[in-house]
This record gives C-alpha cells, structure tokens and sequence, in this order.
C-alpha cells in the first residue's frame, strides 16, 4: 500500500460548528481545509439536509455562523471594499450576512462597533454578543468617529511599545490582553440600538437564556485575575431591566445551561483535586441564586482526545428534549452522554473514537467524529437502533490506497494502575525484520491519546517506524484522583511510560531497542525534558513546547502564576525548591541524548524561554541539540499553525529521528 506522506494533510478536511437549523428539518457546519500556495486555511459553510450535504458558499472565508430562523444563516465576514478598507485601517468592527440557505447571495445585514467574540439570537430583531473591551477605553465601542480615530491613531504611535499593569497580561493565540476584559452587549435592531450589559473590570464567565431573562455570572478583577467566586445577574432583554441574584464567593463556573425549567451550573471549587478537578453539577434557582448539588461527576463534561486533524470547536453540551446531552472522556475515547434532570448520567453513544461535536433535535443525532481511523466526518447516529451511519466521505480520495496503521490495544500494570496504550506497525510489516520506533507522549497532563486518526503518528508509521502512545496517571478518561499529580510530576508518570515502553518492547521483539525515539508536546514537552534527565534509553527525542524551568514559567505563562503553583505544590516564595526539584533543566546535566527542541515565539502557554533554557544546557555541556524556532506561531502550532510551518515541524522532527535511528544502525 502506499505511505501517507507528511504533505497529505494539506488535503485533509477539518469540521467545526454544527448545528441545526430550528425545526430540525436542517443543519449547518464548517468545513476549513490548507492552502499552502496562501499559507493560510479556508473556511466555508456547507448544509445537511434530506441525508445528503453540500456546499453552501465559496469565498473561503466563513468561519463561523449561527442560525436567524429554520432557512437563513448569519454569519460575520468582511467582504465589500467598504469592509476592507475599514479592516485594513485597524478598525473595530464585525459585519454580518445573512444567507437564505434555499438560494441566492449572502446579502448585508447589521454591522456592530466591536470585535465580535460570539453571537445569539434572541429573536429576529434582538441579538446577545460577547466582545472584548479594553479597560482604557471601555466606551470607545460607542464614541463617534473622530473619537475612534483618535483611539486607533494613539494605538498605532504606540505599537512598538507594551504596558502592563495586571496579570495575566498576554494570553496564548490572543497576544497582550493586558486591560481586556469579555463583556456582554444587548442589540436590537428596530431601531437598530447596542446597549452594554457589562463593562471591565467586570468579565463575563458564562451565561445562559431562560425565556425573557439572560442569566450571567461575572468576575470582576482589577490587578490580577482571580480564579474563584462570582456575582450571578439577570437581564430582562425585552424591558432592559436588569437585577442582581447573588454573589458567589467560591465556585469557578465552567458553564451555565437551561434544561425545562433548570439552570444548570458546572463548577468546580479547584479545593479537591487543584484546578484540573472535573466540574460537579449544580442547579441555580434563578430568582434566589440559591445552590443545590445535581451530580457529584467524577469524569469529564467534553472531549480531550488528542489529534492534529482538527481545525474549530465544535459544542460540548446541548440542552435539548429535556436533559443535557454531553461529551465525556473515558479511557482513550470520547462518548456522548445525557444528563437527566434528576441527575443521572446514562450513556447515549459509546462507539471507539471520538466524538468532536454533535447536535441533536428531537432524538436525531449529527455527530462530527474520528471513528475507523478517518479523519473527521459527518454522521447521523440513531440510538433507537444504535447505527451510526456516515454522511460525509470527504477523505475517501486521500486515504485511498494508503496504509492506515490501526491501533493496538496494550494495557499494563504500573505503580497500582492500569495504563492503556496503544500500539501501530509499520507499513509492509515482516515480523521477521528489525524497526525503529517512536514514543510520543501527549500534552495537557490532562488530556488523552486514544483510537484516533493522528497524521504524525500515521507518517512515521508509513516511513517503518512502530509509533506507541499511552494515557498515564495524570491523563484525563478516568476519575479525580486518576488525574490528579500536583506535586508529582516526574513520578509515577514517569513510571507508567517507562514501564509501558518495556512492555511495547516485549510484546513486539521486531523494535530493535537501540533505535526507539521519543517525543512530546507541552506537558509531552515537559516529560520528553524529564524523560532525557533520567535516562539515556532513547536514541534520540523531540521536545516541543516545553516545560523546563517551573520558577520561571511561574512568571512569564499566560497561566504560570496559578498552575505552577496549583501542579507543583509550591511556589516561589515559600517553596522554591519544590519547583525547582520538579523543573527538568535541574537534571539536565545527566543528559547524553541528543535533542532537537521545537518552539515558537508567540507561544505564552509554554513560553520560548523554557525551551531556550534546556537548549542552551545541552549545547552548555557538549550534548548534541537543535532547536527550530517559528515566528508568529504560538503553543498551537502542531494543531492549528500555517500549514508550511506545520509541515516544516513536522519534517523537523522526522528528519531528527531517521538521522539518529541511521546513525544506530552503522558498525561500532
């Protein structure tokens, strides 16, 4: 059979946004797919309707929409010369287009003075949107244009400079956030009227819509974000009138939902199992904002599955027919599941893959999934028979004739717990024959490897390399305690992978042990640092995105002034040598196995110092070490980065590892 080849997924697919129509007679998603003569992705909308789908509009630039009535779609875009001339002048604005789905052209609908995060409808005329608003102009979404000219004038005198004066101050994929703050408008078009429900330092966390009301909880911050506590208001979005419910002061909402007659609040108080614990499940009474535990939930409400063929969120949650239809994490797939009012959690599909997005209308489901190591596609799913049928075949000319390594499944024992992993063969296997392998170790901590199509692992499979993954403790798909390692890192973990590796070994004598890599990304970045400090086993590694230095990610992460505290189990006052016992770069002097690190300059998650830290160790002490840097490229580079980028790490990373594997295979 063929190898899929590194540049194959610039012919891949990536769906995003489901949803259906009111009435349910139709549906609406996104379909995005490379460019590489542009370095970019297109987006366009497409249409489910009678079993059958097809392509809505062709621009290649509709990335997001949202149903007006059961035949016309609203979506934001920039597209006569007007628009452009104002997006190229830096100006804050969203345009909307309305599209009949039955026929004709987008046309015009309403223009807002903010940058849209998203948009709901109410009814036809009035509209909820979220947008980010600066603290030091929190009206300039309402100021005349000799205002917003002046604004944007001072913006640009200033663009070679930064100034903060909170924290976070930058956030990953969003660049400086210093003084932004998610606020809540109300619009209305007949007259057309944009009125602010929120304004900084307060930031919208969730909100939900029962009948007439808008139910919103805020936080408010000044100088550093505050992680827990919120007040909870409503908003009469027909009269204007608006009331304070209650004020919270310890939960972290994670979401807000209406079922019947219920609000649903998930939150977590981070008190149990630190700031990765599963949210539990709340009802609000919307007129007292008094609380009342549904569901003490153990597992996960969304999907972790880990993959690079995907590209746009998709819905986690509905609320529909009474309950709340969910995804959920369990060992390496991600299921769909309902929540019912009396708080039990009854499993609705349970198929081996995962399931990215859904959405469902009286009993009928659309799921957007990775099953049978595809891509992803569009199904229809009938629980009353437990069929789930796909619609969408966009993959079938690319996969044709390719060699699609399908996952073992290896489960061992390790430390007290069973660690599921998997295994893939090379292409045109000979058991008689001797290969390299890969150990790729994913991120998080809290997410999972799982049965899914992963075009990096499919690559190096097809070049004749077994690739083998696995969930250890740490990993989402299990309970609290499953996932919770604060203050552990580089133990038990560390155990569960090096004993998994031993048992990949033994249960498959065709990888010739002096020839196995090892790679990972972000917390798989950490562990491949930890990993080289404790062992010389592989022949070589890539680390991406790292973690090596907790005492300095505390300062510098988007999120390092909590979570390193929060993982660690200490911080730099008081317990300094915690971080620094648990930060890789303390062991680097133990390394001998040669290193390539792959960062980015915009990555404020893992930020590019962690890696230059571990980097300039190695090449410090006569370790062989490389390190790739992309510009304009942040900690999702692997996931979402331009595509030549993407395929310039990815060949970065292939071309370390056939490098070291050939130079195993030469005499002594």
């Amino acid at each position: 059979m063929l190898p899929i080849e590194q540049k194959d997924i610039l012919s891949y697919r990536f769906l995003s946004g489901l949803r259906f129509a009111p009435g349910g007679g139709k549906a609406a998603f996104v379909v995005a797919n490379a460019n590489e003569e542009e370095n970019c992705y297109e987006r366009r909308l497409w249409l489910y309707e009678h079993h059958a789908i097809r392509q809505l509009t062709d621009l290649g630039k509709e990335s997001g929409f949202v149903w007006l009535d059961e035949n016309r779609l609203l979506f934001p875009a920039v597209r006569s010369a007007k628009e452009k001339k104002r997006a190229e002048a830096k100006e804050e604005f969203t345009a909307y287009y309305v599209l009949d789905v039955r026929g004709g052209e987008a046309l015009p609908f309403m223009t807002l003075p903010m940058q849209v995060s998203t948009l709901r409808v109410l009814d036809e005329t009035h509209f909820l949107v979220t947008a980010d608003v600066d603290k030091r102009h929190p009206d300039l979404w309402n100021a005349d244009e000799e205002t917003r000219k002046k604004v944007r004038a001072e913006r640009e005198a200033d663009a070679d400079y930064e100034v903060f004066d909170e924290l976070p101050f930058w956030g990953n994929g969003q660049g400086v956030t210093n003084g932004s703050r998610s606020s809540l408008f109300l619009v209305g078009l007949e007259p057309f009227r944009v009125t602010a429900v929120t304004a900084p330092p307060e930031e919208v966390s969730a909100v939900a819509i029962l009948g007439d009301e808008v139910l919103y909880a805020v936080t408010r911050w000044e100088r550093k974000l505050q992680l827990g506590g919120f007040k909870l208001r409503a908003l009469n979005w027909k009269t204007g009138m608006s009331r304070s419910i209650r004020d919270h002061a310890t939960l972290r909402p994670e979401g807000m939902e209406v079922v019947g007659d219920k609000v649903l609040l998930l939150a977590t108080e981070a008190q149990r199992h630190g700031l990765n614990e599963n949210a539990w499940v709340y009802t609000i009474d919307p007129t007292t904002g008094e609380i009342d535990l549904l569901r003490m939930e153990e597992y996960n409400m969304y999907n972790s599955v880990g993959s690079d063929c995907r590209l746009g969120g998709n819905r986690q949650r509905v609320a529909a027919d009474g309950a709340l239809y969910h995804l959920t994490t369990r060992g390496g797939n991600a299921y769909l599941h309902r929540l019912n009012p009396d708080g039990t959690d009854v499993p609705v599909f349970t198929g081996a893959g995962s399931v990215d997005g859904f959405d469902v209308d009286g009993g009928r489901f659309l799921i957007i999934g990775l099953f049978d190591m595809l891509p992803q596609e569009l199904y229809e799913y009938d629980p009353a028979v437990g069929r789930l049928v796909r619609v969408s075949h966009f993959h079938d000319d690319a996969l044709d004739g390719r060699y699609v390594a399908q996952p073992e499944p290896l489960t061992v024992h390790s430390r007290g717990y069973e660690i599921e992993g998997w295994v893939l063969r090379p292409r045109d296997f000979d058991p008689a024959k001797k290969y390299p392998a890969v150990l790729d170790v994913h991120g998080g901590p809290k997410t999972v490897y799982g049965p899914v199509f992963y075009h990096e692992m499919q690559v190096w499979a097809s070049l004749g390399y077994f690739v083998f993954f696995c969930n250890p403790k740490g990993s989402d798909g299990g309970t609290n305690v499953f996932m919770d390692i604060r203050g552990h890192y580089g133990d038990t973990d560390y155990a569960n992978l090096m004993d998994f590796t031993d048992a990949v070994l033994a249960a498959y004598p065709q990888i010739d042990a002096k020839r196995v890599c090892e790679t990972g990304g972000s917390y798989g970045g950490f562990m491949t640092n930890w990993i080289i400090g404790h062992t010389d086993r592989f022949v070589c590694a890539a680390s991406q995105r790292s973690i090596s230095n907790w005492l300095s990610f505390y300062g510098i992460s988007d999120i390092g002034f909590y979570f390193a505290e929060d993982q660690c189990g200490g911080n730099i006052y008081d317990n300094a040598e915690k971080l620094w016992s648990l930060s890789p770069l303390r062991y680097a002097k133990n390394v001998r196995t040669p290193t390539l690190f792959i960062h980015s300059d915009e990555d404020y998650r893992c930020p590019l110092e962690q890696g230059l830290q571990m980097y300039a160790a190695l090449v410090d002490r006569g370790v062989e070490a490389r390190l790739c840097l992309f510009h304009g490229e942040n900690h999702e580079l692997s996931r979402s980065g331009k595509p030549t980028h993407r395929l310039r790490r990815l060949k970065e990373i292939t071309d370390w590892f056939e490098q070291h594997v050939r130079r195993a295979q030469l005499p002594d």
